[in-house]
Formats: C-alpha cells, sequence, structure tokens
C-alpha cells in the first residue's frame, strides 16, 4: 500500500513485482549517470574559454558518442526483455479466475468451480469502518492462495477497463469481445490495492480492486464458505 510523499514504487507481493523493482533501479542510475555526464559537459563548456583544437574534428570521440550509447540501450533492452517474457508465462497455474470489468465494478468468477463468482463494489465513505481506505475498500476481496500460481482471464461488458494490482506488478486491458490473460505468484499473505487504469467513464476513479492472499488452507476454508453460501 503506498502511503504520502512515498517517492518509490509499492513493496513487491510478487517474484515479477520485484524484478520489475530491480531494473527499475538499474534503468534510474543509467539515466541518473548520463545526466551528471551531461551536466560536467554543459558546465564545463560554459565556464571555460579554453579551446582544445584536436577535440574541434575527432574521429576518435565520434566513434566513442556513436558506440557508447548503442552499448547503454543494449544494457537497458536486455533485461528489460527478459522481464517481458518472464510476465508472459503462465506454466501450470493452479488456480484461475475470470475478472470482467463493468461501469462501473468488477465480477470475478472462479472457473475450477462450479458455482463461485461474486461483484466487487465499492464501499461508499459513509459505510467505511476504522482502518479501511477511502475510494480503495471493495465489498468482497478477491481471494487467492498464496504460493500458487494464479492465472486471470481479463475481460470487459460494456467499455475498456483495466485490471492493475501495482504490488504484484500486474496491469491487463479489459477489452469487450476480448479475453485477455495474466498470472502471478504471490510471495507474501497480505491485502494489495489496485484500481481501474483506463479512464472508463464517469465513475472510473470508483472501481476498485482489492486482492487478498492468505495460505492455501483459508483459501479453502473461504472458498467452501462462498460455495454453502451461494
Amino acid at each position: 500500500m503506498a502511503h504520502p510523499t512515498q517517492l518509490g514504487l509499492q513493496d513487491a507481493a510478487s517474484p515479477v513485482m520485484e524484478e520489475l523493482l530491480h531494473f527499475h533501479d538499474h534503468a534510474l542510475m543509467i539515466v541518473f549517470l548520463i545526466s551528471t555526464l551531461v551536466l560536467y559537459i554543459i558546465v564545463a563548456m560554459v565556464s571555460t574559454k579554453l579551446t582544445n583544437k584536436y577535440i574541434l574534428d575527432s574521429q576518435e570521440i565520434e566513434i566513442i558518442w556513436t558506440i557508447l550509447p548503442a552499448v547503454v540501450l543494449i544494457l537497458i533492452a536486455l533485461p528489460s526483455l527478459r522481464i517481458l517474457y518472464l510476465m508472459d508465462e503462465i506454466n501450470d497455474p493452479h488456480i484461475t479466475i475470470k475478472a470482467m470489468g463493468h461501469q462501473w465494478y468488477w465480477s470475478y468468477e472462479y472457473t475450477d468451480y462450479e458455482d463461485l463468482g461474486f461483484d466487487s463494489y465499492m464501499i461508499p465513505t459513509q459505510d467505511l469502518t476504522p482502518g479501511q481506505f477511502r475510494l480503495l475498500e471493495a465489498d468482497h476481496r478477491m481471494v487467492v492462495p498464496l504460493d500458487s500460481p494464479v492465472r486471470v482471464l481479463v475481460s470487459a461488458e460494456d467499455v475498456l477497463h483495466s485490471w492493475a494490482v501495482p504490488a504484484l506488478g500486474i496491469k491487463m486491458d479489459a477489452v469487450p469481445g476480448r479475453l485477455n490473460q495474466t498470472a502471478f505468484v504471490t510471495s507474501r499473505p497480505g491485502v494489495f490495492y489496485g484500481q481501474c487504469s483506463e479512464i472508463c467513464g464517469a465513475n472510473h476513479s470508483f472501481m476498485p480492486i482489492v486482492v487478498e492472499v492468505v495460505p492455501l488452507e483459508h483459501f479453502e476454508n473461504w472458498s467452501s464458505f462462498m460455495l454453502q453460501d451461494a
């Protein structure tokens, strides 16, 4: 969960998000070094009156400033491609959940169970209990088991939506008539919040996503209770 004055990204709750955090720091360090070098060159050019006649026409410098950016781009592109392939991997999911976007709420269907599905609406501000987050709490959370590969099928009923949970490193567009899929493995229990990340209409900012990660035993108890209640 993000907090006020936070500068960095949210703490990772999945291996993919940990990789994204490492890549963010890696790219940021490269940008910092490039910015420092450019600033030094600008200050040196402005502050000195000396001119080196051998630098005015230098093949060596042209070779360096052609090869060096190519090397920098490779250092950024290779880790980026690796993470893209990791995010696209879906190997033997233990459970599949279908997330359907509506104006303006989410509905979830656990496809491995015969009749387990529910709608998830935002809790109005006047109904919040102490400790709950305004505009982020939902009346029904998407509950998933800990350390289990989870596949999420994402689509929409009406307009474009986007199912996003920053702590899990997930952002998948929900397109009407199209079924997109993503997957994640949670590395720690907790409650993780997200919101629709596509401008989908007047109540776009009022369709939160709440993912609750619990141990497998608690998940089985929850699913049994939900099936009995249905």
